[in-house]
């Protein structure tokens, strides 16, 4: 049983309660560690550490260049403290190690962009319409800003915000999922040797309770969130009342698209990776299949036999390819929308039901389920269910393929498959989403945006447009008049 403290002003801290908590192995069932229980006090700590950071330490008054080194020896810090980040992270959340290593070995790859990136925002020069008038623009940071990451990806999700938002020259607090708080508090472990000043990123750990005192906290000046829609709504609200930024990253049903022309033994590869790869638990997961009508019934019939040879068990072998999901609650809601959906009418081709494979252990496994016979108005097609379940629906033509992916309240991502080039085109126009993905899925890079559009989501991640989102503009307006013109006429 290992015991965390919290990163607070640089140093390592019980919670003020000194109550803490266990975190649970999903894969065996069993608490391996031991979480402060944050509350009020502690969120008032890393904020005021946060705010002296920002007011009053040396990382308001280091040049962008300077900041960006700190962020390059942040990146070969986490390079060479890679295995311990992805052991960690694998035993608190059950994601396979094969998909975690590899975002953990990305992730440098984040703070070398950005902190390249830090020293070449540039302001403006206006060639304004005043005689005598200099005028130009200055981009600043926002101040202090909140992280609170969901619990399937805390080290990408918390990376996504922190490489942008340092690189603008914010500070940081920085709150994970109370059931995957390990991996974030290890890698704040690294911040010292890095060089990052004393205060500038703070870990708080525990329940809603903390991120709520951390949200509503009057000298935050960002919230930058990664989780449910309800989360989501409950912190723009709460950012709303003091006019707090925010950048939301919430929920998806996306469409993966299959077309009668595409390469489809490349295409089922596509939809398997866009739903079971992951167990599910991806806000970009291909949830809802759309198959063209003359190629649905073969296609869902090899889709199924493709997935049921699903190796399921440990998340630590590397030839696992389904893991346990994440946490009681969202196993107990997996499974409460595979009973929705079969008394919604749906055809459970394959799965449907709890794992029970010698493999699997004691751990929190759904068999990968394949629902056929689904319509768009069904709720198994329009709420996130977070989990390896997958609806197939039919479509005649490029038109009913827009009018269903579209009609969703989420509009996260897309996939389309087709070897019509016109069709890539028109059909990445068509879709009301934050991304499209022709003929592959879920690739992401520390290059381009990534958000939603609808109720997936604000803002965006990644990208030169992220850390834009850190930064706010200032016009510095300067007289070269000899004289001062009529006081009482504005110029």
């Amino acid at each position: 049983m290992h015991d965390y403290e919290m990163f607070i002003d640089g140093q390592w801290v019980a919670a003020a309660s000194g109550d803490a908590f266990e975190t649970v192995n999903p894969f065996d069932g069993k608490p391996w560690a031991r979480i402060p229980r944050g509350g009020a006090a502690d969120a008032e700590a890393a904020v005021e550490a946060a705010h002296r950071a920002f007011t009053q330490g040396p990382w308001r008054r280091m040049t962008a260049t300077a900041r960006g080194q700190v962020l390059h020896r942040l990146a070969d810090a986490i390079e060479a403290h890679a295995d311990r980040l992805i052991r960690v992270e694998v035993t608190d959340n059950g994601k396979l190690i094969s998909e975690i290593s590899a975002q953990v070995r990305y992730l440098p790859q984040y703070f070398r962009y950005f902190g390249g990136l830090a020293d070449k925002i540039e302001g403006s020069v206006l060639p304004i319409d005043k005689a005598e008038t200099f005028n130009f623009t200055r981009h600043e940071p926002l101040g202090v800003c909140i992280a609170i990451t969901a619990w399937n990806s805390p080290l990408l999700l918390a990376v996504n915000k922190l490489a942008p938002g340092l690189a603008a020259g914010n500070t940081f607090v920085v709150k994970p999922s109370e059931y995957t708080s390990a991996s974030v508090l290890e890698l704040a472990t690294l911040f010292e040797e890095a060089g990052l000043p004393q205060g500038v990123v703070n870990v708080v750990t525990g329940y809603a309770d903390v991120g709520a005192a951390l949200v509503a906290h009057p000298k935050v000046a960002k919230v930058a969130f990664t989780g449910s829609e309800v989360g989501g709504q409950r912190v723009a609200e709460a950012a709303a009342r003091d006019f707090k930024r925010a950048t939301l990253e919430l929920g998806g049903k996306s469409a993966n698209i299959v077309f009668a022309d595409a390469n489809l033994d490349n295409a089922l590869k596509g939809a398997v990776s866009g739903i079971f790869a992951a167990t599910g638990q991806t806000c970009v997961a291909g949830s809802r299949l759309l198959v063209q009508r003359s190629i649905y019934d073969a296609f869902v019939s090899r889709l199924v036999d493709f997935a049921a040879t699903a190796r399921m068990g440990d998340p630590m072998r590397k030839e696992t390819q389904v893991g346990p999901v994440t946490t009681p609650p969202q196993y107990d809601k997996i499974l409460d929308y595979i009973a929705i959906a079969k008394a919604e009418g749906a055809e459970c081709r394959l799965g449907g039901q709890p794992a029970s494979r010698p493999e699997c252990g004691a751990g929190q496994f759904v068999e990968p389920t394949i629902f056929s016979g689904v319509n768009n108005a069904m709720r198994i097609a329009r709420e996130e269910v977070f989990g390896p379940v997958l609806s197939c629906i039919p479509f005649e033509d490029e038109d009913e393929a827009v009018a269903i992916a579209n009609d969703s309240p989420y509009g996260l991502a897309a996939g389309v498959w087709t070897s019509d080039v016109r069709r890539m085109l028109t059909m990445s126009e068509r879709l009301s989403v934050g991304m499209v993905w022709v003929n592959m899925y879920r690739a992401v890079s520390f290059m381009s945006p990534f958000g939603g559009y609808k109720r997936s989501g604000l803002g965006r991640e990644n990208g030169i447009e992220a850390i834009h989102e850190y930064l706010q503009t200032k016009s510095v307006w300067i007289s070269t008049a000899t004289e001062v013109a009529d006081p009482f006429v504005i110029r």
